[in-house]
């Protein structure tokens, strides 16, 4: 079983990798959009999957990854690629104060209080007009090809995956697990919570500014409202909720099959696309409350049956 998994991962891998060379324009910007969600449900799963902090404010990361890509592009003329670097360094310089802040709050506090620095962050970029232009925007030169950008957003999620899969193995993810389960019997067992926390919001802050600056490269302009738009944080969410929040897998298989979904219903059902969406979404939430990847796990641990001591097998 293990062996045919390897397989099946391995031509999936030569899949993508050769999509950029066999597929269609289509094909492409719609796998890179698939992309940049699941970067971005990455990066939320890591502190909001692990230590159940609920954030409403990935999207501040997104929007600073978008607008150090347009000032050092159109402005500097940087090579795109370091560009999104500096905006990757720059979201977790900031995201390193702004944690030891936000941190501080609990449940719904921080939530409000991370969505209310994004809203901070809207209104910076639209009256700061000599450094971002304000509500006209920067417009930065046509992208020639989607190709470089496609592998981009997919490196992006093969970090995202490897980085979540060595933390869920790690010490360092059983502690970000126990602040998720009790944060207080946490700190009584000798768990330093907050580096643990800030060092989990840090990271959760690279995902999504990565997947901002190779949006605005790829749209090629970048305004207050393409930098920080409110909605796709809401479908981040949705993506790791829906595929399992705090696993490795999840925000994988909840991006893929949700940005699949919502592409097959507009093309069929556009003038009801939304409504069907939605109504898919509270269906699934409502029987599947803690995801699909866990849900496939209890039927395959249920079909396997209890594995019994060897005392009692002899």
């Amino acid at each position: 079983m293990a062996t045919a998994l390897r397989i099946v991962a391995a031509l999936a891998i030569a899949a993508l990798i050769l999509v950029p060379l066999f597929g269609s324009e289509y094909l492409i910007s719609f796998a890179f959009t698939t992309f940049l969600f699941v970067g971005m449900a990455y990066g939320w799963n890591l502190i909001s999957g692990y230590t159940a902090y609920v954030s409403f404010g990935q999207i501040s990361f997104f929007g600073i990854g978008a607008y150090a890509m347009a000032i050092l592009v159109a402005k500097l003329s940087w090579p795109w690629p370091f560009a999104a670097l500096a905006g990757v360094a720059a979201a977790a310089l900031l995201a390193a104060p702004l944690g030891w802040a936000m941190l501080r709050l609990r449940g719904p506090y921080f939530a409000l209080g991370m969505l209310g620095f994004m809203q901070v962050l809207y209104m910076v970029a639209s009256a700061w007009s000599g450094l971002t232009n304000g509500g006209e925007g920067i417009y930065l030169p046509p992208v020639r090809s989607l190709r470089p950008v496609y592998l981009a957003s997919l490196l992006m999620v093969a970090a995202g995956l490897g980085v979540t899969s060595m933390i869920d193995r790690s010490a360092f993810g059983l502690r970000l697990r126990s602040i998720g389960e009790d944060e207080i019997a946490a700190e009584a067992m000798g768990v330093d919570t907050t580096r643990a926390k800030l060092a989990a919001f840090v990271l959760a802050s690279i995902f999504p500014a990565m997947a901002g600056g190779l949006y605005a490269y790829r749209l090629s302009y970048v305004d207050p409202s393409s930098a920080f738009p409110a909605s796709y944080e809401v479908q981040v969410i949705l993506m790791a909720i829906f595929g399992g929040a705090g696993t490795v897998w999840g925000p994988l298989v909840g991006g893929v099959l949700l940005t699949g979904v919502a592409e097959v219903l507009w093309a069929r059902f556009a003038e009801m696309h939304l409504f069907l969406f939605g109504l898919i979404i509270v269906i699934v939430l409502r029987y599947m409350p803690e995801g699909l990847v866990p849900l496939l796990r209890q039927r395959a641990a249920r079909r396997s049956g209890p594995v019994l001591p060897k005392e009692a097998t002899g």
